[in-house]
């Protein structure tokens, strides 16, 4: 066991050496020994920088949270190019990739990092997911604003439904995550009467209902 190796940045080190036991071995399998070892360092180190385990993971995930926002502000950005549905599958497949699935797991796995990250963003504790559920509903706001979506679309239910189905869809797969082409179809069908009717067709239907 090593006793003094230098880390030139200890807590990046260390949370990449978290990732990696979490990935390998999943939220049981991480522990502050599991970690130090792993960044091939004293577990002391650990401590140096963290009062304790929960508050390094708390760290953990808001940092890993943080890197998922700034590839989430791609999908706003995306508005108004190529397909919904193929924006929306590039961006499930970048907001559920390995990392951010693990996590998931590890926050409902420990009560007490849950109450660190609530204490830390108020309104809820499951991080990844609210970056998620905030990057998609803004961008569907955004395609309904330029009529790429129907004008009566339900945003939040066309939220819920992307990220409840996307993280089920990436979640425990063996051997791997999903292909483009399944992620596709679950994408087109959730969101296939928003965005198959136009301004004109919304009208249209509007004046039936009152018939």
């Amino acid at each position: 066991m090593p006793t003094g190796v230098h880390l030139r940045d200890a807590r990046q080190q260390l949370f990449d050496a978290a990732e990696r036991v979490l990935l390998r071995a999943g939220p049981s399998g991480l522990t502050s020994r599991a970690v130090t070892e792993e960044a091939g360092c004293a577990k002391g180190v650990l401590h140096r920088h963290f009062s304790d385990f929960d508050a390094f993971l708390a760290e953990l995930v808001l940092d890993r949270a943080a890197r998922l926002a700034a590839q989430a502000s791609a999908l706003r950005g995306a508005a108004g190019t190529g397909t919904v549905a193929g924006n929306l599958t590039s961006a499930l497949t970048t907001l559920f990739g390995p990392v951010p699935v693990a996590i998931i797991p590890l926050i409902t796995f420990r009560d007490e990092l849950r109450a660190r990250l609530r204490q830390a963003r108020p309104g809820g504790g499951i991080a990844i997911l609210a970056e998620a559920t905030t990057a998609i509903s803004a961008y569907l706001a955004d395609e309904r604003a330029r009529g790429r979506i129907a004008a009566d679309a339900d945003i939040d239910a066309l939220t819920l439904s992307l990220v409840g189905g996307g993280h089920l869809l990436f979640a425990d797969r063996d051997p791997g995550p999903p292909s483009t082409a399944v992620v596709d179809r679950f994408v087109a069908s959730v969101i296939a009467d928003a965005v198959h009717r136009r301004p004109d067709q919304d009208a249209g239907r509007r004046a039936g209902d009152r018939v």
